[in-house]
C-alpha cells in the first residue's frame, strides 16, 4: 500500500459515501481540501450530513459518476458487478477500499490513537473522543457508532490527534499506523475468518508491533498480556486490580444507572469519577480512556469532566423510551462475552424483570458458540430469540434458531419455515410476533432490552410505538 498515495491527488470519490465508516473519512479529507464527490444508493441521516459539507452526491450507483476523480474509494459491502466499482477498475485511476484508506490517514497524524479489542471498541474510543472533545482538544475521531456530542462516527479537526476505532475483523487494523495503540481484551470472535483463538491473538501481536510508540493494553486479560509477550515497545497497562498501571477502586452504584469509582494510578488516588453508563465493563473502558487521555497531556479534572457528560455512544445501552412503566434500551451487543456483561449490568439495576430480546448475527458465529450464547442468555428473567440474520453468510452450518432456543430454559421463539429464504416479509412478520409478546406480557418495572448488530432495535422501536397506542 503506498501511503503516499494522496499526494498530488485532487479529486476523490467516495462509492457509497453515506456509510457510517465512509463519513469519518470524508469529513476529514474534505477538512483537508481534497475534492470529493460521492455515491449511494439511499437517502439516509449521514447522506444527508455529507450533502450539507458542499459535497456533491449521487443517486444511485452508475459508471458515468467516477468522471474527473483521480482516486476513488469504495465500501467492502460494494459487490464487484457493481456498475460504478467495475467503471472504476476499467477506468486505471487508482481505487481503494475504506480500510486502506483509513489506514493510509492514520500514517498523517502524529498521534494516532488506535483502540483495538474484541469488544468495547466504540465505547472505549467515544470516551476518549467525549474526553479530548470537552477538553477543548481540536482532534479528529474515526468511531464505529454516532456520539451525540459531535453530531455524528467522526469529526475532523487541525490538531495532530486522531482516535480510531480499529476493527480486528478480517486484519483490518493491520493497515493501520498507530502511534498508540490500545488493546482492550481479545476473545474468540470472527473464528470464521481467524479459525481459532491462537490465531486471533497472533493478529493482536501484530497490531501491536505496528504501534510506533505505546502500548496502553489490558492487563487483567490473560489473551492481551500473552499478545504482547516480549514486544520490544513500551508498555502501560489498565485492568482490575493494583498490579495495572492504571486501576479502579471503591467501585459503587448510585441512582440506578451512576457508577462512582476511585481512578488509581500507580497507587496513587488521583480522584473520583462518575459515570452514566452501566456495568463493570464501563469501569474498564473509562480507566483505559482516562489512561490514554493523561498520555496525551489532558488533565485529570477534565478527564472526569469528559466522561461525566458522556452519555454513552448509539445502540450501546441506548435508552429509546419509557411507556406503561417499562424501559425499552437497546444495544449492539451480539458476542457471548458482550451479552455476558450487558446482561448482568442490567440484572445489577432495580428493574423486576429483565426481557433479553437477542437476534443471532450470521450462521457461523452461531454455531461455533452455540453453548455460550446458551449460558449467557439465561441470565435474564425473560429470554426472546429472533431468526438468525445471516448476513454475509449462507446458512451451510444447518444451524437455526430452535437449536439455541432449546438450550434456554424458558426460551421464547417463533418457529419459522426453516427452508425459507432470509426476506423483509418474513423478518417483519417474526419482528411483530415478538413485539406483540412483549407487550402483552411485559409489565410496570420491567426491562426490555434488544440485543445485537443486526436490526433488531427496530423490535424495540415497535414495542414503544404499539405501548403507546394501547
Amino acid at each position: 500500500m503506498d501511503i503516499n498515495i494522496l499526494n498530488k491527488k485532487k479529486h476523490i470519490h467516495f462509492i457509497g459515501i453515506g456509510g457510517s465508516g465512509m463519513y469519518p473519512l470524508a469529513q476529514i479529507l474534505h477538512s483537508q481540501g481534497f475534492y470529493l464527490t460521492g455515491s449511494d444508493n439511499n437517502e439516509t441521516e449521514t447522506l444527508d450530513a455529507v450533502k450539507k459539507m458542499g459535497i456533491p452526491v449521487y443517486i444511485g450507483q452508475k459508471a458515468e459518476n467516477i468522471a474527473g476523480a483521480d482516486l476513488i474509494v469504495h465500501t467492502a459491502a460494494i459487490m464487484e458487478d457493481n456498475p460504478e466499482l467495475m467503471a472504476a477498475r476499467a477506468s486505471g485511476v487508482p481505487v481503494l477500499e475504506r480500510a486502506d484508506l483509513l489506514g493510509i490517514i492514520t500514517s498523517r497524524y502524529d498521534r494516532a490513537v488506535c483502540v483495538s479489542g474484541t469488544h468495547g471498541k466504540t465505547t472505549a474510543t467515544s470516551m476518549i473522543t467525549q474526553i479530548l472533545y470537552t477538553a477543548g482538544v481540536d482532534l479528529s475521531a474515526y468511531i464505529g457508532g454516532k456520539l451525540p456530542c459531535i453530531g455524528g462516527s467522526g469529526i475532523a479537526g487541525k490538531s495532530d490527534i486522531l482516535v480510531c476505532e480499529s476493527c480486528e475483523f478480517e486484519d483490518h487494523y493491520l493497515k493501520l499506523f498507530p502511534d498508540i495503540s490500545v488493546i482492550l481484551n481479545i476473545d474468540a470472535d470472527h473464528l470464521d475468518y481467524f479459525g481459532d483463538l491462537d490465531n486471533i491473538i497472533a493478529s493482536f501481536r501484530k497490531f501491536a508491533g505496528n504501534t510506533s510508540k505505546l502500548l496502553i493494553v489490558n492487563g487483567s486479560d490473560e489473551n492481551t498480556m500473552k499478545a504482547v509477550k516480549d514486544i520490544a515497545k513500551p508498555v502501560m497497562t489498565f485492568g482490575t486490580d493494583s498490579s495495572c498501571d492504571a486501576y479502579p477502586a471503591n467501585i459503587r452504584h448510585e441512582n440506578g444507572l451512576l457508577t462512582v469509582f476511585d481512578f488509581m494510578r500507580s497507587g496513587e488516588r488521583l480522584g473520583e469519577i462518575t459515570l452514566h453508563v452501566a456495568g463493570a465493563h464501563n469501569v474498564l473502558n473509562a480507566v483505559a480512556a482516562a489512561l490514554v487521555c493523561l498520555e496525551l497531556g489532558v488533565s485529570f479534572d477534565d478527564i472526569k469532566r469528559g466522561l461525566e457528560e458522556f452519555r454513552g455512544a448509539k445502540r450501546r445501552f441506548e435508552k429509546l423510551g419509557y411507556e406503561k412503566g417499562i424501559t425499552v434500551v437497546d444495544d449492539y451487543a451480539h458476542h457471548p462475552t458482550e451479552l455476558e456483561a450487558t446482561l448482568n449490568a442490567a440484572m445489577e439495576m432495580d428493574f423486576n424483570r429483565v426481557w433479553a430480546v437477542f437476534q443471532p448475527f450470521t450462521f457461523s458465529r452461531t454455531k461455533l458458540l452455540l453453548d455460550d450464547f446458551a449460558r449467557v442468555l439465561q441470565i435474564p428473567d425473560k429470554t426472546v430469540l429472533t431468526d438468525i440474520m445471516g448476513s454475509r453468510e449462507k446458512n451451510t452450518y444447518g444451524i437455526f434458531t430452535r437449536h439455541l432456543a432449546e438450550k434456554i430454559p424458558g426460551c421464547i421463539w417463533f418457529p419459522q419455515d426453516e427452508e425459507a429464504e432470509w426476506g423483509d416479509k418474513r423478518k417483519y412478520f417474526n419482528f411483530q410476533q415478538i413485539c406483540d409478546y412483549i407487550c402483552e406480557n411485559a409489565s410496570d418495572g420491567d426491562l426490555v432490552i434488544t440485543l445485537g448488530c443486526g436490526d433488531a432495535y427496530k423490535i424495540a422501536k415497535m414495542i414503544l410505538d404499539k405501548l403507546r397506542k394501547c
